[in-house]
C-alpha cells in the first residue's frame, strides 16, 4: 500500500526514511515499516501518537535531548513518542522499525470498551529505547511476519494491534487501568451462532467486528470469550477451519488447487500452499497423494 495510507500519519514524511510498507486499520488506525541509514532529524512532531518498535538496528539510532543524547543498549527497543512531542534524532547505521500510527480518540474508544471507564483525558508517557518483551514479541513476530494486504491476516493484525493499545495504557500511560482478568466464555447458544457464521463465509473474507458483531459484543470482549470457549483466538480458529475444509477437499475431490483456494477463503494458489505447508509440514499435492485413496475422516 502506498504512503497515502499514512495521509493522517506525517511523522516520518519529516525524515528520509524510506516507506517498506503500509496498511490502514480498523478506525483509522495505521501500522508502517520503515527502513533509514545516515539522517539526522530535526523537530519532528505531529498530532498523532507514535508506538515505535525497531526490528533491528536500535543501537544506531541516537535522540537528542539539548546537549544530552540517549541510545539503545539493544538492536531491538521500544519509543513511544504521544502527539505534539517535539523530537530530534541522529540515525548513524541502518535501522528497521515498525510504526504504529493512532490517536487519542482510538485510546479513548478502548478504554470506555474494555474498562468500561471514562476515556477522556488520556496522557501517554513519553518513552525512549524501553526494552518491553510483549511488544517486541508482537512487532517482531505477528505484524512484521504478517501479510499486511491479505485478508485472512487482518484477524491477527487486530489482535495483535489491540493488545499493543491495551498494553500501553496499562504501562506507559497516567491512567491507573487494572490487569484485565479471563471472564468466561461464550455461552452455547452464542457460540453455536458464531461457529455457523464461520462455516456459511469461509470462502469470504471474515473480519473480528463481523463476527463479534454476531453476538453484539464488542471486538475485545468477543475475542476474549470466544478464545475462552474454544481454546484459539477468533484468527487461528478461522485458518484451522479453512484448512480443515481445505484438507476434506483435497482427499474427496478432484478440485484444482486454486478452486479449493477460493472455496477456503485463500487469495491465490501459492498462498493456500504457503499457509497450508507451515500448519501440515507438507504441500498440498503431497497430502493429497497421501490421502485421496484413503476414507479418513475430516472435520
Amino acid at each position: 500500500m502506498s504512503a497515502d495510507t499514512l495521509t493522517h500519519y506525517p511523522r516520518m514524511k519529516q525524515t528520509q526514511a524510506c516507506l517498506v510498507g503500509s496498511t490502514q486499520l480498523k478506525n483509522g488506525m495505521a501500522l508502517a515499516r520503515w527502513s533509514n541509514q545516515d539522517d539526522r532529524i530535526e523537530n519532528i512532531q505531529s498530532n498523532h501518537h507514535t508506538l515505535s518498535v525497531y526490528l533491528n538496528g536500535a543501537e544506531n539510532s541516537l535522540r537528542r535531548q539539548g546537549s544530552r543524547t540517549v541510545s539503545s543498549q539493544s538492536s531491538n527497543s521500544v519509543c513511544l513518542m504521544p502527539a505534539s512531542l517535539t523530537t530530534n534524532w541522529d540515525v548513524l547505521g541502518p535501522i528497521s522499525l515498525l510504526h504504529f500510527y493512532f490517536s487519542d480518540a482510538h485510546l479513548s474508544q478502548l478504554i470506555e470498551q474494555v474498562w468500561d471507564k471514562d476515556g477522556r483525558s488520556v496522557q501517554l508517557d513519553e518513552i525512549d529505547f524501553a526494552q518491553d518483551a510483549l511488544l517486541t514479541q508482537l512487532f517482531c513476530t505477528t505484524l512484521s511476519q504478517s501479510n499486511w494486504q491479505d485478508p485472512l491476516d487482518q484477524l491477527a493484525l487486530d489482535s495483535a494491534t489491540q493488545t499493543a493499545l491495551i498494553h500501553t495504557l496499562r504501562h506507559y500511560s497516567q491512567r491507573r487501568l487494572p490487569t484485565l482478568r479471563p471472564t468466561g466464555g461464550l455461552p452455547p447458544w452464542q457460540l453455536k451462532r458464531v461457529v455457523e457464521y464461520i462455516e456459511q463465509h469461509l470462502k469470504q473474507p471474515i473480519t473480528l467486528a463481523d463476527m463479534a458483531g454476531v453476538t453484539g459484543l464488542s471486538d475485545f470482549h468477543f475475542a476474549r470469550m470466544f478464545k475462552q470457549a474454544t481454546g484459539y483466538p477468533p484468527h487461528r480458529y478461522l485458518l484451522h477451519r479453512r484448512l480443515s475444509q481445505a484438507r476434506h477437499l483435497l482427499a474427496r475431490t478432484s478440485l484444482t488447487m486454486t478452486e479449493i483456494a477460493l472455496r477456503c477463503g485463500f487469495g491465490s494458489s501459492s498462498h493456500f500452499s504457503n499457509r497450508f505447508r507451515a500448519e501440515a509440514g507438507i504441500s498440498p499435492t503431497e497430502f493429497r497423494m497421501q490421502h485421496s485413496s484413503q476414507c479418513g475422516t475430516f472435520r
